[in-house]
């Protein structure tokens, strides 16, 4: 009598290719979350956002013109002033500014103003700009202290300066930026200079 064996398939041999594809799964994805975390650890660390700095670097009395009406006690009064301002930008990315504005006040009130075109700062570098401020005359009819400080000789006046932008890191990390200066500036009329002069100021990310 023939007797047959019958070959039992080996369990082993039929589960490697599921094998290998479950070991190739693992290993892509332990691939991508290692690559994530290093796109992660370089964001927060190399290729983090940094504050921008807005700084005046100079405010220079351009012009100065006084007329007083004495009996009915008003002033005619033309100012001019020329900042120097610079931006810099300390990341390792372009930073992309909006439309901006400098604003002149005097005693709370805004009696001029300049405006700061949009723009563009590489990674690294400072941009310096030249903005010139002129008061508004006819803002300074209604001020009830106008006269008296045209008539005491000092002129206290505040330049406020905000320009705001974004930073992307790495094409995907994008950060809003917000720089601030402000300045406080008191002129002399009697000597037409400036007499005194302090900023500050202020970021926000």
């Amino acid at each position: 009598m023939d007797s047959f064996s019958i070959n039992k398939p080996n369990k082993l041999t039929s589960r490697n290719p599921r094998t290998k594809i479950l070991w190739c799964s693992c290993i892509c994805l332990s691939l991508l979350i290692l690559i994530v975390l290093l796109i992660l650890i370089l964001a927060f660390t190399v290729f983090r956002a940094r504050h921008t700095t807005t700084t005046v670097n100079s405010i220079r009395l351009a012009g100065l013109d006084v007329s007083l009406d004495i009996p009915r006690l008003r002033v005619s009064l033309n100012v001019s002033l020329d900042l120097n301002v610079s931006l810099k930008n300390p990341n390792k990315a372009s930073f992309k500014y909006g439309n901006s504005t400098t604003m002149l006040y005097y005693r709370g009130g805004l009696v001029g103003e300049a405006s700061i075109p949009s723009g563009e700062i590489f990674a690294g570098e400072t941009e310096v700009m030249n903005l010139t401020l002129t008061i508004l005359a006819d803002r300074l009819l209604s001020d009830s202290y106008i006269y008296s400080d045209v008539v005491n000789g000092s002129l206290p006046l505040t330049t406020y300066t905000r320009i705001s932008g974004r930073v992307t890191v790495m094409r995907l990390f994008k950060h809003h930026l917000v720089s601030y200066a402000y300045c406080d500036v008191s002129i002399s009329i009697r000597d037409q200079k400036i007499e005194n002069s302090s900023c500050r100021y202020r970021n926000k990310l």
